[in-house]
């Protein structure tokens, strides 16, 4: 292919991407290095762990966990598209195909959208199980939960399509380095040569959308089962249902907020320093603490751990 002209700039197939991410010396890049790997391995051991416990603990096979254990998927699934590029990087300046980063920026898409409607389809199922608990084995049936997951799986399919295919439809400008340390479509717009409002006002929407539509779901869901427990006698019940709760409504403040930041306000295209240190948050700290917080506030998954503790002491 050509180059071709776009004004008076020169505008050139590019082969590969440069991904810039943090700036310092050696001494940072060190530090930074030894920082992510902590968080990754971290999360890749927590989440690992889940969806083991789950899996082997009969105890668990219900609905709650059945979807914890899909966000334990998508959460290491997701920091692993990010970190080992990233920890690269911090060795040597690490490259990227064209193609490279746009199969990054797919998946990374799809699996925080999936993450999204998870945690929306989580506050649906406790919804359910509270405040219904005796249609609860009908309307959670596998079946249900089954198409539940698919359909989260499917909307961030969809979303993650329109990103990547809206970003790399773009013709980019000679300078190929990325302000960022994996591929996201805030700092590829940066790179683009032709004017970026429509892709703008599509990332805005589509998140915005998302994120308010999956916020909604969860305020009026929580809305709707901390009513039902301040109206319950036993002081027991009520103290393990908010404890349950509460770790899905940590787990979602986090996700959520941090993905506001970056995506679902008009000016987050124009803040690359800020939006690094946020996306660290949800690329890797997230994923590390979902399992943690699901661990520490449950009883269940505590004494499952116990019971796989003592089987593999009797061993």
């Amino acid at each position: 292919m050509s180059p071709h002209r776009n004004g008076n700039l020169s505008v050139m197939p590019l082969q590969e991407f440069v991904l810039e991410g943090f700036q310092g010396g050696p001494q940072t890049q060190a530090l930074l290095f030894t920082l992510f790997l902590a968080l990754y391995v971290v999360a890749i051991l927590g989440n690992l762990t889940m969806i083991v416990l789950i899996t082997l603990d009969a105890r668990l096979h219900s609905p709650m966990y059945f979807f914890l254990k899909n966000l334990s998927f998508v959460d290491l699934c997701y920091s692993s598209v990010i970190a080992p590029k990233a920890l690269a990087n911090f060795l040597s300046s690490s490259k990227v195909t064209f193609g490279g980063c746009a199969t990054q920026l797919f998946f990374f898409s799809l699996l925080a959208t999936t993450e999204a409607f998870l945690l929306a389809v989580m506050a649906y199922d406790r919804f359910v199980a509270i405040c219904s608990p005796l249609r609860y084995p009908i309307s959670m049936r596998p079946s249900v939960c089954a198409r539940l997951v698919l359909g989260s799986y499917g909307g961030g399919c969809l979303n993650s399509i329109l990103q990547t295919s809206f970003t790399f439809s773009l013709p980019f400008c000679s300078s190929n380095h990325i302000d960022h340390f994996f591929c996201d479509v805030p700092p590829l717009l940066k790179l683009a040569c032709a004017d970026t409002t429509i892709n703008e006002l599509v990332l805005f929407a589509i998140s915005g959308l998302i994120i308010v539509g999956t916020t909604l779901v969860v305020l009026t869901s929580y809305g709707y089962i901390t009513g039902t427990i301040l109206r319950m006698h036993s002081g027991g019940g009520r103290h393990k249902l908010f404890s349950t709760c509460g770790s899905h409504m940590t787990a979602v403040s986090l996700f959520y907020g941090t993905v506001f930041v970056i995506y679902a306000q008009p000016g987050a295209v124009e803040s690359m320093e800020q939006g690094k240190v946020v996306s660290v948050f949800y690329t890797l700290v997230i994923p590390m603490l979902n399992p943690l917080i699901y661990s520490l506030r449950n009883k269940d998954v505590q004494d499952a751990l116990r019971r796989l503790g003592q089987k593999h002491t009797a061993t």
